[in-house]
């Protein structure tokens, strides 16, 4: 089977970033005068608009109640990381500029609503960084598998080590020489991403799904249907990334 040299069908970045921000548990903020690590605090509607839930009597809300013009000065940036143990877990950093401003305040426990009014938006991922449009941003959804994308990695690869190996079959035989460990890497609606780690490196390799999953129940049927292709030798195995 021969490895074609391009980039799978994938989501955008605008639907990547929206996943990023949807699934990511942290964020750290920076602003003229501090920087915060944030856990738990956030919160993305719909259209994509970022909400913090802050102490009203911490540092952050003192500095946003206190900006110039009730618009404080912001630089949010999340870490996407591998739930699976590989050499290097950063899948990618999303970084949002703008300004926070106060939206409401919330009793019990007494909090200070601050919303990101975002100015730019990027992603850093395949060793390339990428700005997104706000409009596209905004009419952009996460991926139906972002919430679940842990829990069936992680469980792909503690559980079912031998679905894997089989799934390696696809890979063209050139790519897995001298490979010491291959895992699961990522999930989205279109496919698989497979680490494979070597003695000094590694190589990324998406397993496309012949038609999108709906959501994580999907995910089964989507898996046997790569397997089923395991008998189609014009199977196209195609890189995400090395």
């Amino acid at each position: 089977m021969a490895l074609a040299d391009v980039r799978a069908a994938g989501p955008t970045d605008a639907e990547r970033i929206r996943s990023v921000m949807t699934r990511s548990d942290s964020l750290s903020l920076t602003t003229d005068s501090n920087g915060y690590d944030l856990i738990s605090m956030h919160t993305v509607d719909s259209g994509g608009t970022l909400r913090l839930r802050v102490p009203s009597e911490s540092l952050l809300a003192d500095e946003a109640v206190l900006a110039p013009r009730g618009a404080l000065t912001s630089l949010i940036e999340f870490t996407d990381l591998a739930p699976v143990p590989v050499r290097d877990r950063v899948r990618s950093r999303v970084t949002l500029a703008g300004r926070l401003t106060p939206a409401e305040i919330q009793d019990a426990p007494k909090v200070l609503v601050l919303r990101l009014d975002m100015a730019r938006a990027a992603i850093e991922r395949d060793g390339r960084t990428a700005s997104v449009g706000l409009d596209e941003l905004t009419i952009a959804r996460p991926d139906p598998l972002a919430i679940e994308e842990a829990a069936l990695l992680t469980h792909l690869d503690r559980d079912h080590g031998d679905v894997v190996a089989q799934l390696s079959r696809l890979v063209d035989r050139n790519v897995l020489q001298g490979v010491v460990h291959l895992r699961p890497l990522a999930l989205d609606r279109y496919g698989l991403v497979l680490r494979c780690e070597y003695a000094r490196q590694h190589r990324d390799v998406r397993l496309t799904f012949p038609s999108p999953a709906r959501n994580a129940d999907d995910i089964g049927v989507r898996v046997a249907q790569l397997l089923s292709l395991l008998r189609d030798n014009s199977h196209r195995c195609r890189f995400e990334h090395s």
